[in-house]
């Protein structure tokens, strides 16, 4: 690929492991990809253009907007879920957010998940407004979660609710980036 193109990862990609920069010279190999606020650039753009202001965090009617430990902006979601209501990217007077990028993120479930271990529980169904978890019932009883990536708008609202912490979101598309020469 040219010197300063971008190149997009596949669609219904997993989390991209690419080192960057920044966590190799922290000697973090693999580095876990944040979920920074709706509309964030990529990671190298992000970190050029954040001020680490603190307007977006103040602008979350939701009070999701939180730092992560270098003072960026990073989203949590015990608290609440994301509405998508695009204040965080409005207050955002540095570029570091901005309006067209798509939410790349969305649920998947873990093995410890009570339902994949034959206890009954649903309550990530109960708080997906997207409707975008089923169960399907299988042979003894069990019922199985099934997420819909297409349904999914991944806000987070069933992240918080699971009581064994078995849901947690991953990157459908992932972007490289490349600095300019």
């Amino acid at each position: 690929m040219p010197c300063g193109q971008r190149g997009a990862g596949e669609q219904g990609s997993t989390v991209n492991t690419a080192t960057s920069r920044r966590a190799f010279l922290r000697g973090q190999v693999r580095e876990t990809p944040r979920q920074r606020p709706v509309g964030a650039r990529g990671e190298i753009a992000f970190h050029e253009t954040c001020t680490q202001c603190g307007d977006c965090a103040r602008a979350c009617p939701e009070g999701i907007v939180l730092r992560d430990r270098e003072g960026f902006p990073v989203l949590d979601f015990n608290a609440s879920a994301c509405t998508f209501c695009g204040k965080c990217t409005d207050a955002c007077e540095t570029g570091a957010l901005v309006v067209d990028n798509v939410w790349p993120w969305r649920a998947q479930v873990a093995q410890s998940c009570l339902s994949l271990n034959a206890v009954s529980c649903r309550i990530c169904q109960d708080h997906c407004d997207a409707n975008a978890i089923r169960f399907q019932l299988r042979p003894g009883g069990n019922a199985q979660p099934q997420f819909d990536t297409e349904a999914c708008t991944g806000c987070g609202g069933c992240l918080a609710p699971c009581p064994v912490g078995a849901i947690t979101l991953f990157q459908i598309t992932s972007e490289t980036e490349a600095r300019p020469c």
